[in-house]
C-alpha cells in the first residue's frame, strides 16, 4: 500500500522536503501551502525597500515531482486521526506527516507591535511596508539581529531621504567578531543609519516607541525585527514542544512523541549529539530538511536511519546592494576574526541567496549553505 505523506508548509525546508520525499520514498505527496507562490524571504528586506522579486510559482517548481499541491492555510492537526485541517474545512489524511510551518514574526511580546508596527517576515506584510515607506518621513528598525540589520540598510541605501534609526537590545552585532561590528558601525554611518543600542522598547505607538526608562523616540515607521516565534499548531495539536513552540524531535528530525511525524525548518528544535540548539535560518533547514527525509525513507525501507551531523560555516549578511558582510564561524556559530566586506561580500551573498533557489530546483544537491 502506497504510504500518505503530507508535508505542511512550503517554506524554504517545507518545499525542499515535499520534493525530496516524492524522490526517495515512492510515496504519494501531498503539500499544503496558504500561498501558491515560493516566498524567498531572505529577500523580502529587499522587497519592502521597494525591489521587485522574482514570481516562483509552486506549480512550477514542482512540476514533474508528482507532489500534489494543495493551497490552503493549515489550522490544525488531529494526531489521533492523523488528519491535516485546513481553513477550507478540508481534511488531508496521512500516514506519515511533514511538518514544515516555519515561523514568523513575534507580534505579542511587547504592547502596541500587533497595531502599529510593520514587519518583513512574510511578503504580504513586506509589500505592505513598501507602501507605507512610500509616504514615511522617519523609520525605527526594532531589533538589532541579522534581520533587523539588514532590513536597516536596505531602506537607508534604497530610500536616502529617509531618516532610518536601529533600536536594539544588546549591542548591535553581539554575535559578530570585533572587527565584523567596527565594519557594521561604518557601513552604518556612511549609509546615515542612526543606532541606540542597549536599550528594551516597552511599547510601540503610532508615533513611534516608548522605551523602558520612559524616553520616546518618534518615527511615523517602526519596522519590528525583534524576535520569531511559531505558530501553536503543534502544541495544540499535542505534539511535544520545547517552551517556545518548537516540535521536540530526536536525531533524525523525528517527533519525540509521535514517530509518524517529521519535522523540518524554524518549526523543529533541532539539538545536535554535544546539546547545541540549532538556530532559525536558511543554512539550517536546507541541510537538516536533506537528514530527515533521509531518514524517513530509510524508515519506510526497513534500514536505520542516520543521525543529523551539521556545522556551521558563516553568517551572510547584506548591507544594501552595493555592501555586505560575511561573518566566519566555527562549527557551534561562534565568530571567527576572519570577516569578507564591501563589494565581494555582497556578490558572495547573492551567490548564496540565488543558491538557494537552485536547491529548491534541484533538492538532491549538496545543501552546504
Amino acid at each position: 500500500m502506497t504510504v500518505r505523506i503530507v508535508v505542511a508548509g512550503a517554506g524554504y525546508a517545507g518545499l525542499a522536503a515535499a520534493k525530496l520525499a516524492a524522490r526517495w520514498t515512492g510515496g504519494a505527496v501531498t503539500l499544503v501551502n496558504e500561498h501558491d507562490r515560493f516566498v524567498e524571504r531572505v529577500r523580502l528586506h529587499q522587497l519592502a525597500a521597494g525591489q521587485q522579486l522574482r514570481d516562483r510559482p509552486l506549480a512550477e517548481l514542482l512540476e514533474g515531482t508528482g507532489v500534489r499541491l494543495v493551497v490552503d492555510r493549515v489550522t490544525g492537526v488531529d494526531a489521533a486521526a492523523r488528519e491535516v485541517h485546513t481553513a477550507s474545512g478540508h481534511g488531508l489524511g496521512y500516514d506519515r506527516l511533514i511538518y514544515a510551518l516555519g515561523s514568523h514574526a513575534d507580534m505579542t511580546s511587547v504592547p502596541g507591535v500587533a497595531e502599529h508596527a510593520y514587519t518583513v517576515a512574510g511578503f504580504d506584510r513586506a509589500r505592505m511596508l513598501r507602501e507605507r515607506l512610500g509616504d514615511a518621513q522617519s523609520v525605527i528598525v526594532a531589533g538589532g539581529g541579522l534581520t533587523g540589520i539588514e532590513a536597516a540598510a536596505e531602506i537607508a541605501e534604497t530610500r536616502p531621504a529617509l531618516k532610518v534609526r536601529l533600536v536594539s537590545g544588546g549591542v548591535l552585532g553581539d554575535a559578530l567578531s570585533e572587527r565584523a561590528r567596527r565594519y557594521l558601525r561604518r557601513t552604518f554611518g556612511r549609509l546615515g543609519v542612526e543606532v541606540r543600542d542597549g536599550v528594551r522598547i516597552a511599547e510601540v505607538r503610532e508615533d513611534g516607541v516608548v522605551l523602558e526608562q520612559g524616553e520616546h523616540l518618534a518615527a511615523d515607521t517602526v519596522v519590528w525585527t525583534a524576535g520569531f516565534t511559531v505558530p501553536a499548531v503543534a502544541r495544540e495539536a499535542g505534539f511535544a514542544v520545547d517552551a517556545h513552540g518548537r516540535m521536540l524531535v530526536d536525531d533524525t528530525l523525528r517527533s519525540v512523541s509521535h514517530p509518524e511525524v517529521t519535522a523540518v525548518g524554524d518549526a523543529a528544535a533541532i539539538r545536535l549529539a554535544d546539546g547545541q540548539q540549532l538556530r532559525m535560518a536558511c543554512a539550517t533547514g536546507l541541510p537538516t530538511a536533506q537528514t530527515a527525509v533521509r531518514a524517513l525513507a530509510a524508515r519506510l525501507d526497513g534500514r536505520a536511519p542516520k543521525p543529523v551531523r551539521f556545522r556551521y560555516v558563516n553568517q551572510c549578511i547584506s548591507l544594501g546592494r552595493r555592501d555586505g558582510l560575511i561573518q566566519f564561524v566555527r562549527a557551534d556559530d561562534s565568530p571567527r576574526e576572519a570577516v569578507l566586506t564591501g563589494r565581494l561580500a555582497a556578490r558572495y551573498k547573492e551567490t548564496i541567496v540565488r543558491g538557494t533557489v537552485l536547491f529548491e530546483r534541484h533538492p538532491t544537491l549538496p545543501a552546504g549553505f
